[in-house]
């Protein structure tokens, strides 16, 4: 009998794991709108149209899990709102998922997802001074965007364990593929830090991370929080200088960080405020995941569809070297910005 997959938030890489997931799962996802709903449906995908912030829209949850065959598992990729410090979608959504529930029920009757996969963001981790980061490191967020992701990961927590649920948070960086790269801002010539002033960003391909999606849906994959990362070991100015000459694009201009309020908007000057270097270890051996595009060389290899020529951009020492310390090893966990660079 078929596995009954919800997914909340179909955007980009939920789209990318469609392939996988029809193949395993009769699947019904939630689309913001119409437009998106027909697109969906194309690609073999039960869908309903609804909006975690209208409360009035998402009526046919209910109908979702009550039904003979209610889904068992939840695929959650939606963002928070822009605004404020908690997550009100996910905070609407499980309350829904709740009123689902009849009321001579108890909540762990089996009525809800048994599985819950979220897409959380590396952000919530704040900066860490370029440390190693586990994923044992406390969250320390630095913004509001990160606090409302810690927000989502606090209550999902609670929500499913008071559930009987199991809970996967894959913790994200910045997502990255041949539609998804900064070339617009390389072309605006927006300018980097200097060398001495960078910070280090982390990366993940979105077909990597699409794939990651679908395993962690998997029972055999133990519940729990993982750095959804690459093995890359880069700098923010070096990821965007490799990027351009990839592509035949001018270099950055190099700043110091005085000059960079005056230079560099208030969205990407956050991202360059915090510094980390995630360890994806767990992911490895404990998820259990291989990854197709281990380094953003390979992924651009990729993108440009043939071999790379050798960098000329020196990346630096020890590229890739974290995908080979021991789980729990250096300074634990950075949260991931999946909205950004991470």
């Amino acid at each position: 009998m078929a596995k009954h997959l919800f997914i909340v938030g179909p955007g980009d890489v939920a789209a990318r794991a469609l392939p996988q997931l029809v193949a395993g799962f009769e699947v019904m996802a939630m689309a913001r709108t119409h437009e998106r709903a027909a697109e969906l449906a194309r690609l073999g995908v039960q869908t309903r149209v609804g909006d975690l912030d209208r409360p009035e829209s998402l009526s046919f949850l209910s109908d979702v899990l009550t039904d003979s065959v209610p889904a068992e598992f939840l695929l959650h990729c939606a963002p928070p709102a822009l605004s404020g410090t908690r997550d009100e979608r996910t905070r609407l959504l499980l309350s829904v998922l709740d009123s689902a529930v009849p009321k001579d029920l108890p909540k762990t009757s089996g009525i809800l997802p048994r599985r819950v996969v979220y897409v959380s963001t590396s952000g919530v981790y704040g900066d860490c001074g370029g440390a190693l980061v586990d994923e044992s490191r406390p969250v320390n967020p630095g913004t509001d965007r990160a606090r409302r992701r810690c927000d989502a990961e606090a209550v999902l927590t609670e929500w499913c364990a008071a559930r009987g649920v199991a809970l996967v948070i894959l913790r994200v960086p910045g997502i990255y593929a041949a539609d998804r790269l900064p070339l617009e801002r390389l072309r605006k010539g927006t300018p980097v830090l200097r060398r001495e002033d960078d910070v280090y960003t982390n990366h993940i391909h979105a077909d990597d991370l699409a794939a990651i999606c679908v395993r962690a849906l998997d029972d055999s994959v133990p519940a729990g929080i993982y750095n959804a990362s690459d093995d890359s070991d880069i700098l923010m100015g070096d990821w965007l200088e490799l990027v351009a000459e990839r592509f035949d694009l001018p270099r950055p201009p190099r700043i110091p960080r005085s000059e960079a309020p005056g230079r560099i908007g208030a969205p990407m000057l956050s991202f360059m405020s915090e510094s980390r270097r995630l360890v994806n270890a767990r992911l490895k051996n404990v998820f259990g995941y291989v990854l197709r595009y281990p380094t953003v060389q390979d992924g651009l290899r990729a993108a440009l569809g043939g071999k790379l020529p050798s960098p000329s951009v020196p990346l630096p020492e020890g590229e890739g070297r974290k995908a080979l310390l021991p789980e729990g090893a250096g300074e634990k966990a950075l949260l991931p910005r999946g909205e950004g660079l991470g």
